[in-house]
């Protein structure tokens, strides 16, 4: 017989494959449509684990008691789902039902054999539908005789694909029969020979897919397989009784969420993603083999669910042992995003089998009380630690520790990461005589030095989409290559892939530069001469934080939200739009020009402005809740409600903030490197209905845009360690200078550890500045830059090396006092006062043609912490006013006019009078509001242009090609014709 490659021939593979694996093969005709259930397995099961209740629930007949059970059981199915069914049985009458033997520990008999009994059957063709009695899947999978898996099955060699079973799944498995319930099954999946898909909810065509892959390249899909299909890994590895069981018992859920306000309650079904599963089970492997002491780096993009991840590892861990014992005594979640911190927390909570196990360390002392009761599992922010910390020296004596941290590039740092190791390492000193003073200060050094060290008692798992050079030194692998240490990610499911897939939208697929041209005139008569590097840099902010530029600027943003977004349906038209601003008076000034120019055109939103503080705004104190007229900790739940469609920010909801409905970005600030991957990516997460996302960017380059993604499309890593001898450089060369002796150093360090009073600490130090300011401007800078770059280069590499050393931790404490101390080199500014002698003439923003940024499909390489000063600054390049006025003009206003003064009256003076003269326009001047005399104006504005086009063919091509310029050009002209005074300036020539 020849090879079988129809689909029944997949399906007869995957089913013999799992009956090898330790399934049993169920019959189509056990299973009662009515209940949902496997009668003969679920019968099977009980008269080998309970016999007594197979007799008392009447098993075997067609009884009112076998039905009035199997009722019971479908309800609460029905009412909890089937995973709480398996975990907690069933209590009917006086009897309670075991319905699964979860994984016995080691060395309890009974419990493995009763584990033994369980039953996993794998049923073909099996019809399900109470009506349509002939629908039939193709695999349903089982244990004891409840259903937790559903197959659709296809073949590639018949021409068709996972992407027909999903359409067949979307098509014709109503989700109004019982087996496609919410909660009934863990999991809906769709198989071919390439590609599995899930879902855990079927909702009709509504239904939401994922992908179920190992990834390939860094990217979508599954790697070839020598030894068969590319799928075969789904049912030979993943869908083994124990893997499944593994599964149920510590990762698949239904959670119940409620909404604030009107107290909904809305359940989901969480089902891990490959990648997800495939971390959590490597790094438990990985510190089962290793113990305590390990360093794990995940390098999962955003979007792609860490915080389950998280949560899904710590509880976990709890019960990870090496030999019987316990390898962690406690687990610490450290979270620097305050919504993360609560959904990780509830997370954990769904899993941990008594409440008591964890704890939220919220007020200063928790974090040690826990750590003395013995909770398993602690919760806490990066922001609350170094204040807690500070009380619980000595509470994590001859413990270790699992420490799991979110977002690994901004939460390991600085005091926050000391505080911590000195914290859960534990104080050694045990005798209690009297010391001598060098006794205590050296082994106050010591006990400094230690606690910067990564713990030898704890494991770190930090995880994060967009790794650092600090964090891959820190937590990453270290792996030889050509002479060098490289440090690579422990597991990487990247940007590359999580775009691929699905998970995450591409922020770069619509990316809209915007220029922006200006026209700027000086005031003065006199020609002063200014710094030109600092002249332009002043001028460009000048304009762009202009007032008539952010109203021009929030009119493209509001009628491209209303055209692009709004009108086109965008996410089923729940679409919201995040601005990004560069400071917090710009973010106010935006949220004035919104209001006002919504309300003109009688738009339904409404904008939310969000900043930290309560800045002063044209002399008076503001607050978040007072302009957006409710409580700051409202927002993020606000924007999710209409009327408020548009979230103005100042650097807030930048990181860490998930927000499935923002599907524009307008960027006014800017970016680059990590904060430009992390601000876009606001925009990635992913929506059953939303399919585009769209950035429109005043201020960046499309070049440096896709530079600072490229670094994390794919795997990050580190080119090489960094060099500790650059510290006994850096060393020697602020030695060199002669602002303190070491004298000064010992002294100082001896004062400050013996506590000292603080007048004892500032003679040493006032004399080194004095020091310092004999020293020349460029002498200065390096003797500030070399200070700095040491204070920093040891703080990172005291953490990792092997050795500690006393010069240095020294003169790390007394540089640390001496640099706040220093006054900053003399540097005049040469561009001080040019605000004062020039006027903006014109403003307009062109939207340059919407691009895709293609980012590199390369492993990005990052090049080690740098260990040298910045040098001093380069000279300053001097020019006459009006020159400086010209460049900025000549790069930034790009019309050539060839007679400037012929545009300038035909605007001003010619055009407003044959508009005004238009009878329509008359019209609506006398009978109609503002907004529709405005309609009316520009269709007048624009017959006027057409019936002068043969003697103004220049300035109708710019009306006609040039957005901007006919936006400025019918605001102009309508200022002067609706009866105000123009507040437009007309352009001037080059």
């Amino acid at each position: 017989m020849p090879t079988d490659t129809s689909e029944k021939g997949l399906e007869n593979l995957l089913v013999n494959a799992m009956l090898s694996r330790g399934w049993t093969a169920g019959h189509p005709q056990d299973y009662e449509r009515e209940y949902a259930v496997d009668l003969a397995q679920l019968t099977a099961f009980l008269e080998a684990t309970q016999p007594k209740l197979v007799d008392a629930l009447d098993l075997h007949h067609d009884s009112p008691t076998r039905q009035k059970f199997l009722a019971r059981l479908q309800g609460d199915v029905t009412k909890h789902g089937v995973i709480h069914v398996l975990r907690k049985g069933v209590l009917h009458g006086p009897h309670h039902v075991t319905l699964f033997y979860g994984t016995p520990t080691p060395g309890n008999e009974k419990a493995a054999v009763l584990h033994a009994q369980n039953r996993f059957s794998v049923t073909r063709q099996l019809r399900y539908s109470r009506q349509e009695t002939a629908l039939a899947l193709d695999v349903a999978l089982f244990v004891n005789g409840l259903p937790v898996a559903t197959m659709e099955l296809k073949n590639s060699i018949t021409k068709q694909t996972v992407a027909d079973a999903v359409e067949q799944y979307r098509r014709d498995r109503d989700p109004r029969e019982l087996l496609f319930s919410l909660g009934r099954c863990v999991a809906h999946f769709a198989v071919d020979d390439a590609e599995v898909r899930f879902c855990t909810e079927l909702k009709g065509k509504a239904s939401w897919f994922l992908p179920f892959n190992r990834g390939w390249d860094d990217g979508a899909g599954n790697p070839p397989n020598p030894d068969g299909l590319k799928t075969a890994y789904f049912w030979e590895e993943v869908l083994t009784p124990a893997s499944l069981t593994n599964i149920l018992e510590n990762y698949a859920q239904v959670v119940e969420e409620e909404h604030p306000k009107t107290k909904k309650k809305k359940r989901r079904q969480i089902f891990p993603r490959f990648h997800q599963l495939d971390v959590v089970r490597k790094l438990l492997a990985d510190a089962a083999q290793h113990g305590a002491g390990q360093r794990y780096l995940i390098q999962h993009s955003a979007g792609s669910g860490k915080s389950n991840s998280i949560a899904w590892l710590a509880h976990q861990l709890v019960g990870l042992e090496q030999g019987s014992k316990p390898v962690f005594d406690s687990v610490v979640v450290v979270t620097d995003r305050r919504i993360l911190d609560k959904q990780i927390r509830d997370t954990i909570r769904q899993f941990a089998q008594v409440g008591s196990t964890v704890g939220h360390a919220t007020r200063s002392g928790d974090l040690r009380q826990f750590l003395q009761s013995g909770k398993k599992i602690i919760i806490t922010t990066v922001q609350k630690f170094p204040f807690i910390l500070d009380e619980i020296e000595g509470a994590g004596e001859g413990r270790t520790f699992a420490i799991l941290i979110d977002e690994a590039h901004s939460s390991q740092g600085g005091r926050s990461a000391s505080a911590m190791n000195e914290a859960m390492a534990g104080s050694t000193d045990q005798d209690d005589t009297e010391p001598e003073t060098e006794d205590v200060i050296n082994d106050t050094l010591a006990r400094r030095m230690q606690a910067r060290k990564m713990l030898r008692n704890a494991s770190y798992f930090a995880f994060t989409a967009t790794p650092k050079n600090k964090t891959l030194e820190t937590f990453g692998k270290a792996v030889p290559a050509g002479g060098k240490v490289q440090h690579r990610p422990f597991h990487v499911y990247s940007m590359k892939q999580a775009i691929q897939e699905g998970f995450i939208q591409d922020v770069l697929k619509s990316y809209t530069p915007v220029e922006s041209y200006y026209r700027l005139v000086k005031t003065i008569e006199a020609d002063p001469k200014f710094d030109t590097k600092k002249a332009q840099k002043k001028l460009r902010a000048y304009v762009e934080g202009h007032e008539h530029a952010i109203r021009i600027k929030s009119e493209i943003m509001v009628d491209h939200f209303h055209e692009q977004v709004i009108a086109l349906q965008k996410l089923g038209g729940q679409a919201r739009a995040m601005i990004v601003t560069g400071s917090i008076q710009r973010a106010i000034d935006y949220h004035h020009a919104f209001t006002a120019y919504l309300e003109q055109r009688k738009s339904p939103y409404r904008a939310i402005v969000a900043f930290s503080g309560e800045p002063e705004y044209k002399g008076v104190k503001v607050t978040e809740a007072k302009l957006n007229g409710f409580p700051s900790n409202e927002i993020a739940e606000k924007i999710q409600e209409d009327p408020y469609r548009f979230l103005i920010c100042a650097d807030k909801f930048q990181t860490g903030y998930d927000e499935p409905l923002l599907h524009t970005m307008y960027v006014d600030k800017p970016l680059s490197g990590i904060k430009a991957v992390q601000t876009l990516s606001r925009l990635n997460r992913a929506h059953p209905q939303k399919h585009d996302v769209f950035v429109l960017d005043f201020q960046n380059s499309t070049e440096v845009i896709q530079k600072s993604f490229e670094d994390y499309y794919r795997t990050t890593i580190l080119s090489d360690e960094t060099d500790p001898n650059k510290l006994h450089d850096l060393k020697s060369d602020l030695d060199a200078s002669e602002v303190y002796g070491q004298g000064d150093v010992d002294q100082l360090v001896e004062r400050y550890l013996t506590g000292a009073q603080r007048d004892q600490l500032d003679p040493i130090l006032d004399a080194c500045v004095a020091s310092y300011k004999e020293l020349g401007e460029d002498e200065q800078v390096a003797f500030k830059g070399s200070a700095k770059a040491f204070v920093r280069t040891y703080s990172f590499l005291a953490a990792l090396l092997p050795y500690t050393t006393a010069p240095w931790e020294k003169l790390s404490i007394f540089l640390n006092f001496l640099i706040p101390k220093l006054p900053a080199p003399k540097e005049d500014d040469l561009a001080q006062g040019i605000l004062e002698s020039i006027d903006m003439d014109s403003y307009r923003a062109e939207k340059r043609a919407v691009v895709k940024l293609q980012l590199a499909d390369a492993d990005a390489t990052l090049d080690p912490v740098p260990v040298s000063p910045g040098g001093p600054g380069s000279d300053p390049e001097l020019d006459r006013l009006s020159n400086i006025v010209k460049v900025f003009n000549d790069q930034f206003g790009n019309i050539d006019w060839a007679d400037a003064d012929r545009v300038h009256r035909l605007i001003t003076e010619e055009l407003p009078p044959l508009v005004a003269a238009d009878p329509a326009y008359q019209n609506a001047l006398r009978n109609s509001d503002k907004q529709n005399a405005r309609i009316e104006h520009d269709k007048a504005l624009m017959r006027v242009l057409v019936s002068m086009m043969r003697t103004h063919t220049d300035v109708f091509k710019q009306y006609s090609d040039n957005a901007g310029f006919q936006r400025w050009m019918q605001d102009t002209v309508f200022d002067l014709t609706y009866g105000g005074p123009a507040t437009r300036t007309a352009p001037s020539p080059r």
